[in-house]
């Protein structure tokens, strides 16, 4: 559940009055978590370190996105650094929680910037936090040199910049030209009572439709089951084999296995199915198609 902005506005004043941390209590306090998941170090350490995760969510007001929500993806981030920090590594934690709450904190806002998911490989990121700051960085240096930049150019350019394939930075330009639209909104210019909604085929059978084919195939497994109880057994192992099943088998190992030769094992197919397509145009003509 987001925050208010009075819950925000009092989490950050509290994070402004928390201690500041020293390197050897920072190191006992994630040991202590670690070892003997002290939740009263972890307490003190992510709470330490509240106000660093409130200052990267700050970054991302610009999206859109609820500052009480950021900061709450933010401390989600901080939370998963305390747990899989390794204090002897030799590398101070709040180097090590950036990194934890950026990707928290990117991650939130990809997800709830359009209806449509924008991306989450390390390319589209990457295009979606910096490609307008890049296109802007580089139209300004193409102007000062008396340049007109834009278009394939300026995305090959973006793309280079980045070091992203130019494919991904013009599908986001694309995603990020236009924000989300409703189905239910008019097309510009009518006024008929149509909406976008009118205008999406639907590719599902009708409910008739499917009812009637589900019909349909019971009666004609109906037909084969019985049609297949007219065989003998050693008829039956062979249309089995050789027309109902998945990977048909050959003759040659059916022969293997009912000790006959190839020759025969297609003598008595042929025969078998002749009978039951007697049997069943008897029932419904064309059916027997089935088997041809």
């Amino acid at each position: 559940m987001a925050l208010d902005t009075t819950g925000t506005d009092r989490m950050a004043r509290q994070a402004m009055r928390a201690e500041l941390l020293d390197a050897e209590t920072e190191l006992q306090l994630a040991r202590a978590w670690r070892d003997e998941r002290d939740e009263r170090a972890l307490h003190r350490l992510v709470t330490a370190y509240m106000r660093l995760a409130i200052s990267m969510a700050s970054r991302y007001r610009r999206y859109g996105a609820p500052m009480g929500d950021l900061i709450q993806e933010a401390g989600l981030g901080l939370m998963k650094a305390a747990e899989r920090f390794d204090p002897d590594r030799g590398v101070r934690f709040s180097t090590y929680a950036v990194w934890w709450i950026k990707a928290s904190v990117q991650d939130f806002v990809m997800r709830n910037w359009s209806m449509v998911r924008t991306g989450s490989t390390t390319s589209q990121k990457a295009l979606f936090f910096n490609m307008r700051r890049v296109q802007a960085e580089l139209q300004r240096e193409a102007r000062q040199a008396g340049e007109e930049l834009g278009g394939p150019e300026l995305m090959g350019r973006v793309a280079q910049r980045l070091g992203v394939p130019v494919h991904d930075v013009m599908m986001m330009d694309g995603r990020l030209a236009g924000g989300d639209l409703s189905l239910n909104a008019k097309p510009s210019g009518e006024d008929d009572g149509h909406e976008w909604i009118d205008t999406i085929e639907d590719e599902a059978s009708a409910q008739g439709e499917v009812v009637s084919d589900r019909e349909d195939n019971r009666v004609l497994r109906g037909w084969l089951a019985q049609s297949m109880a007219a065989l003998n057994p050693r008829e039956r192992i062979i249309v089995s084999a050789r027309k109902l099943g998945e990977e048909p088998r050959t003759l040659e190992s059916l022969g293997a296995e009912l000790g006959l030769s190839k020759e025969r094992v297609r003598q008595i197919e042929a025969a078998a199915l002749a009978k039951m397509k007697r049997d069943l145009v008897s029932r419904a003509p064309g059916v027997y198609a089935f088997f041809a």
